[in-house]
């Protein structure tokens, strides 16, 4: 499962980062990483974006960049 088909109110853990080059870094950057737990707070209206809680702060992700995010 990809962190896109998370329904609001779930919490799951990260199990790999799929993706390559600045992406993948940017994502991990955001402090994304294997292991991590993410809350999904909140979608938007139209679906994209998404607010997630990860490490005890908000971060909004694109649909598309979550795509590339698998979790349990």
């Amino acid at each position: 499962m990809t962190l896109n088909e998370v329904k609001v109110g779930n919490t799951v853990t990260v199990q790999k980062i799929n993706g390559t080059g600045g992406v993948k870094k940017r994502i991990m950057d955001m402090g994304v990483t294997k292991g991590v737990e993410i809350y999904v707070r909140k979608v938007a209206p139209l679906g994209d974006p998404f607010e997630v809680t990860v490490r005890g702060y908000e971060l909004s992700l694109r649909k598309e960049d979550a795509k590339i995010i698998e979790v349990q």
